[in-house]
């Protein structure tokens, strides 16, 4: 069982910025892809972002140009910046990896973000 703990969450203004973390408890190496999910109220979860294990990137259209993926081995995290933050990025943001070994999906529990004046 991989354990991932999500961070960085919380109430900013429209226009803000928020830096979410995702903490692995392993070397971040054995995952093939790591992504970030959002769910907002009502709604499907939804693929934001995802970095591979060669570090390609690639974003959902509703976020290219304002949010980043990148991750840090050392640290064993995953980053998501969010910057120029609208009311329709309100969610529930989840971090997921794909294990290389066995492809196995994990799951962390979550961070909420909320944007409103």
């Amino acid at each position: 069982q991989v354990q991932l703990v999500e961070s960085g969450g919380g109430l900013v203004q429209p226009g803000g910025s928020l830096r979410l973390s995702c903490v692995a408890d392993r070397n971040i190496v054995t995952f093939s892809t790591m992504e970030w999910y959002r769910q907002a109220p009502g709604k499907r979860r939804e693929l934001v972002a995802s970095v591979s294990s060669s570090d390609t990137e690639t974003y959902a259209d509703a976020v290219k140009g304002r949010f980043t993926i990148s991750k840090d081995n050392a640290k064993r995290t995953m980053y998501l910046q969010l910057n120029r933050l609208a009311p329709e990025d309100t969610a529930d943001y989840y971090c997921s990896v794909v294990r290389a070994l066995d492809r196995r999906r994990f799951w962390g529990r979550g961070t909420q973000v909320t944007v409103s004046i």
